[in-house]
Formats: C-alpha cells, sequence, structure tokens
C-alpha cells in the first residue's frame, strides 16, 4: 500500500534559505510540487476492474421497466425530437405507449421546454445507436456516463490521496452507491450534470499541477538571468516586477478542457452555474496560494491581475461559446420555441442572440417561480439526511416473485451507510479546512456546496432530492479523505489506534458493510419483483415511501 499523505504540507529543514536555493528550479519545486504519483500496472488494473464492475451493474437488465419511468416521459421525447428536427417538439397527451411500440411521432408545433438542450442531445445519442423504441437506448448514455464516472473518481482519488488503497475504497463505494446508481441507470439530466462537473474538476486538478510548475520553471529561469554575469537593467527591472507580482503562466490548455466540460454542464442544466462560480474561484485562489508559497511578495494581486482575466475567459468565455454551440439545432431551426421572437423586436443583437436570450430569461423565470405540488418534492435542508427520496417506479401487479404479493420499485435511495457517513465526513471537513486550510478539503466542500446551496436559496420551489446525485462522488471522496486522516496516523509497527494493521481493517470492514447494505437495497433499486413485505422491510422510514 502506498505512503498516505494527508496534509500535504511541508515543514522545509532551513525556512531562511538563501535567494539563490529559494529561486532554484529544486527549491521552487520542493515548495510547490509534489513528486508525481504514478497509477503502474497494478492501479490501472484496479481502475479497469472498478470500471467493469460499475459497468455490470448499470447496463444489467438495463432495458427494464420497458416504458417512460418518472421524468423519462419527457426527456426521451424530447430527445427523440432533438436528434429529428433539431429542437423539441410538443407530443399529444398519453402518447407514452404508442411511443414505446416506436409509432408514435410529435405534432408539428415547438414544445416550451425549460432545460438546455445538452442532456437530451446525450440521450437521443443512445437511442440514435440502439433504436428510438428502445429503453435500453434511451438509458444507454445515463449508465456509460455513471460508469465513467467511476473511473474517473478513482484517478481523482489516486492523485488527491496519494494511495491505491483509498483510490480503490473511492471508486467501489461509488461503484455500488444506490442514489448514483438508479441515477445511472435512468434517463434524466442529472447523471450527465454529475459526470461533466466531475470532470471539469478532475481537469481543473491537472491545471492546479501544471500551473505550479510553469510558475517554478518561470521564475527560476528569471531568476538564473538576474544572476547572470552578463545581466541587463532590464532583467533587474523585469525581476522586481516578477517578484512584486509573479509572471503570467501563459494559455492554460487544462482550463480550456474544464471551460468547454462546465460549458457542456451548464447546457445540460442551469443550475452547473454554481459550480462555474466556484470552480473559478477555485482555480483563481489555487494561483494565488501557489504564488505564495513561491515567494511573490503581493501575491493575491499579481493572481487576480496576471492569470485572473485569463481564467475568466478560459472558464466563462470558452463555456460561455461551448453553451451556444449546444443550441445549434435549435439555432438552425426556423420552428423551434422563441426562435423567431426578435424578427418583430426593435433589438441592436443579431436576432438569433435576442431571440435565445429571451427564451432563457423566460426559462429563469420559470425555474425560480416553480412550485407546483408534487408527492416526492422535498425541501434542500432534509437532503443531507436522505429523507425523502423519489419513488421513479412502483408497480404491484402482473409480478411473479414467488409470494401472493409483490413488489417492483425503483427508488432513488442512496445507500444510508455511504449517506449519513459522508454528511458527517462533510462536517469533519469544514473543521478540518478551517483549522489548517488543507487545500483538498477546501475543494472538496466547495463543491458540495455549491451542489446543494444553489438549491436553498430557493425554498419555496419545487426540488427533488436527485438533484444531489451531481456532488455524490465528491461525498466518496470526502469519505475517503477521512479514512487518509486515520491511516496518516498509524505506523505499520503502531498499536491500538495507531496500529496500520487495524485502520485497514477498519476502513475495509466499512466499505465491506456498504457493499452487504447495497445487495440488501439492490432489488429496490433495480425494480426487481420481492414479495411486497420484503419491499417494506427495507422501508426504514414512512418517508422513503
Amino acid at each position: 500500500m502506498a505512503c498516505v499523505s494527508t496534509t500535504q504540507r511541508r515543514t522545509p529543514d532551513d525556512w531562511l534559505q538563501s535567494p539563490t536555493e529559494a529561486f532554484s528550479l529544486a527549491g521552487l519545486k520542493a515548495r510547490l510540487l509534489y513528486p508525481t504519483f504514478h497509477l503502474g500496472r497494478v492501479g490501472w488494473f484496479i481502475a479497469a476492474a472498478l470500471t467493469v464492475a460499475a459497468g455490470l451493474l448499470r447496463f444489467w437488465n438495463l432495458s427494464h421497466p420497458h416504458e417512460l419511468i418518472f421524468d423519462e416521459t419527457y426527456y426521451v421525447k424530447d430527445a427523440y425530437s432533438l436528434w429529428h428536427f433539431g429542437y423539441e417538439r410538443a407530443w399529444e397527451d398519453d402518447v407514452d405507449d404508442t411511443f414505446l411500440t416506436g409509432q408514435a411521432q410529435p405534432e408539428p408545433d415547438a414544445a416550451y421546454v425549460v432545460h438546455p438542450p445538452a442532456g437530451k442531445w446525450l440521450i437521443g445519442a443512445g437511442m440514435a445507436l440502439f433504436g428510438y423504441d428502445s429503453a435500453f437506448g434511451w438509458r444507454f448514455t445515463a449508465a456509460l456516463a455513471g460508469t465513467l464516472s467511476v473511473l474517473l473518481t478513482f484517478v481523482l482519488a489516486a492523485k488527491l490521496f496519494r494511495s491505491l488503497f483509498l483510490a480503490s475504497c473511492a471508486g467501489l463505494l461509488l461503484t455500488i452507491e444506490g442514489h448514483h446508481l438508479v441515477m445511472s441507470r435512468t434517463a434524466l439530466l442529472d447523471i450527465f450534470l454529475m459526470v461533466f462537473v466531475l470532470a471539469a474538476f478532475c481537469a481543473l486538478i491537472a491545471d492546479r499541477t501544471w500551473g505550479r510548475r510553469r510558475l517554478a520553471y518561470e521564475l527560476a529561469a528569471r531568476y538564473r538571468r538576474l544572476t547572470a554575469p552578463r545581466a541587463t537593467d532590464e532583467d533587474r527591472t523585469r525581476w522586481k516586477t516578477t517578484i512584486t507580482y509573479g509572471p503570467w503562466l501563459g494559455i492554460r490548455p487544462w482550463r480550456i478542457v474544464a471551460g468547454i466540460l462546465l460549458g457542456v454542464a451548464v447546457s445540460i442544466k442551469l443550475s452547473a452555474l454554481a459550480f462555474v462560480a466556484v470552480f473559478g474561484l477555485l482555480t483563481v485562489w489555487w494561483d494565488a496560494t501557489a504564488r505564495r508559497s513561491a515567494g511573490i511578495r503581493r501575491w493575491l494581486p499579481g493572481a487576480i491581475v496576471t492569470d485572473g482575466l485569463w481564467a475568466f475567459v478560459s472558464i466563462v468565455g470558452v463555456g460561455a461559446v461551448t453553451y451556444i454551440a449546444t443550441w445549434a439545432g435549435w439555432l438552425r431551426s426556423e420552428g423551434g420555441y422563441y426562435r423567431n421572437w426578435a424578427a418583430d423586436q426593435a433589438t441592436l443583437l443579431p436576432d438569433w442572440l435576442a431571440s435565445l436570450i429571451h427564451y432563457h430569461v423566460q426559462s429563469t423565470t420559470f425555474h425560480t417561480g416553480l412550485d407546483s405540488a408534487h408527492n416526492y418534492a422535498s425541501a434542500a435542508w432534509i437532503w443531507p439526511f436522505a429523507g425523502r427520496p423519489v419513488s421513479f417506479y412502483y408497480r404491484t401487479e402482473n409480478l411473479d416473485c414467488g409470494a401472493e404479493e409483490c413488489s417492483a420499485a425503483i427508488l432513488d435511495l442512496p445507500n444510508p451507510l455511504i449517506w449519513w457517513t459522508g454528511l458527517v465526513a462533510m462536517v469533519i471537513i469544514f473543521l478540518r479546512w478551517l483549522l489548517i486550510r488543507d487545500w483538498r478539503a477546501g475543494a472538496i466542500l466547495a463543491v458540495y456546496v455549491a451542489g446543494q446551496l444553489v438549491w436553498v436559496l430557493w425554498p419555496s420551489r419545487t426540488m427533488f432530492f436527485f438533484y444531489t446525485v451531481a456532488y455524490v462522488p465528491f461525498l466518496i471522496l470526502a469519505i475517503t479523505y477521512i479514512a487518509g486522516l486515520w491511516l496518516a496516523r498509524t505506523t505499520p509497527s503502531g498499536t491500538g489506534f495507531t496500529s496500520r494493521r487495524l485502520a485497514v481493517v477498519g476502513i475495509s470492514l466499512f466499505v465491506l458493510a456498504a457493499l452487504v447494505l447495497s445487495a440488501y437495497f439492490l432489488p429496490i433499486w433495480t425494480g426487481e419483483p420481492i414479495p411486497q413485505h420484503q419491499w417494506r422491510a427495507r422501508m426504514w422510514f414512512q418517508s422513503w415511501i
């Protein structure tokens, strides 16, 4: 098992380094970077095994039930319209049964939809591959997104915690987590939001390392020119500016990747804007702290002035272009809802842009004012406790379970052990960040807050628990972080709580308990017919029914 680092803080042997030592490439790397952690063959084998296991759980019997469950009735038919006409069209009422036969067609009129198109394009991709009347087809890309997120989480955990053991725990916990599993097997939008947010975070982690390495090389090169025998006044002036504010680090490719991914995320659901804001602040703050560690005097203004604007362009600017590109079908159409709104309006903007802005103004008003009653709606403050999961599917008739009374259910219920432990872990992470400012704790907490707080701001809006799938990987990372804290306080020869063996066994037993609990709840995550008394036994609280 690899050595576990939890704080990732160094205490230099000598704080009073000479400038030559401090601004040498070796000295800068020692302050800014950590030894590269490679997965190696074993790590990639584990990653492949976890990905296969996640895929088996998500793709097994994916076409069951062969009907449009919960909000699939909207998104699947919208996906069909997008792939055939470039924009969403209206459908007759009660057309779902006919749609399942492949005979239904939308009406010629455009439909007013309030979510951007990217998630529905992704759903439609699976339908284009496997058939528009195939339940496997319309759920295929959701299952693929859920499977890929397990791989991303494993690699991310390995990079953050520098331990294959901890990364394996993180990957396995996400593989078996019920909330994530249900959303991976259902053609809703939120699973796509989750995977693009997670991928964007991974890109920014890569950018953090890239930027620190670039900073080390830039500072070392400029200091060498300053101290060279033939140093000029220009070199000395340039160094004075450099040591005051720091250098510009140039185009950041990983930030551009993050911008593209976040642009797609926003085009899946507009709630991704909360992640855009948090990720933008995180990446600039990481730049600022890197400059502080490097010895830059005005490190915060330097980060904002030299890299902040480019960070905005890379994330917000690139994201905006990507977002607009996902509307290509609507932009190229003549019949899209509000597509020609600007034709009769006095505006200085191009008609297509004015119409698109008007569409968004109307949909934003809808989102903030939505307050229709729903049996499974719940307030955001109870989501951390899994107080009201959403029933996507429930049947009691024409089932074969070997008993007189049977039930088949798909309930968006998280694994209780993982979910409630994750809540405790987030509290500990918050305290950890307050006390020692571990950047990893702050990053994990920030993503969780972005996914949760955005909904708390509109307490009267109709909301559902399944929105939380966007931050489930980070809940898993929080648990993994706490496991790492325990491991870091152990030694191979330790006794009691400091015993490395005890820590490994304890963490493994937690994962095993979560695995057993997932096996217990699996039937109500996949719609498997079971005796009704067994279904009732799994409803631990009345609010879960």
